[in-house]
């Protein structure tokens, strides 16, 4: 079932999820369903706080190349581990900020250990637009968005341009 994407400036986007301490089926329909909600979107990540749930659940798919199998991945409690020191700029842009998008600069590798659906640990190294993508989504679980790496006035811009579209979308 596709859920609806809060729109920043949105308090719930601000702050930080609890871990998910048991995998209930109502969990994983939460995860499948941010799925469909972020490939109808369409994106290629999505944090629970953006439906709405401050809980530590991200879910991604980076495969973008046409014919090529996709690979959703369902990340209860991630977390990233090691991170390289070569760095990487990639322009991002986010669900909860849409037609908004800016230049974040982040490591450029990331090992992140997470519970798959089935509350097996995983863990593996994200490199490329995989790396980018699951440090925005676990920075969503702790309140914070790709704008908030920007400069104020561009923040700020970015802020008043949202603020416009939800007060126009309000309205109908």
């Amino acid at each position: 079932m596709k859920r609806p994407i809060l729109l920043h400036p949105d308090p719930r986007l601000k702050k930080a999820c609890a871990p998910v301490d048991d995998l209930s089926d109502a969990r994983r329909a939460l995860a499948d369903d941010m799925l469909a909600t972020m490939y109808d979107a369409p994106g290629i990540g999505l944090a629970a706080p953006q439906v709405g749930v401050l809980e530590r659940l991200i879910v991604l798919d980076c495969v973008k190349e046409e014919g090529e199998a996709p690979r959703p991945l369902v990340m209860f409690n991630p977390e990233v581990i090691a991170s390289s020191e070569a760095l990487s700029t990639y322009e991002e842009g986010c669900l909860s900020i849409p037609e908004q998008f800016a230049e974040v600069t982040r490591p450029a590798e990331v090992e992140v250990t997470w519970l798959d659906r089935n509350g097996r640990e995983q863990r593996e190294t994200f490199a490329g637009l995989w790396a980018t993508c699951v440090q925005h989504e676990i920075d969503h679980l702790n309140g914070k968005l790709f704008i908030d790496y920007l400069k104020p006035l561009r923040r700020q811009m970015i802020t008043r341009k949202m603020v416009k579209m939800k007060r126009e979308l309000a309205r109908g």
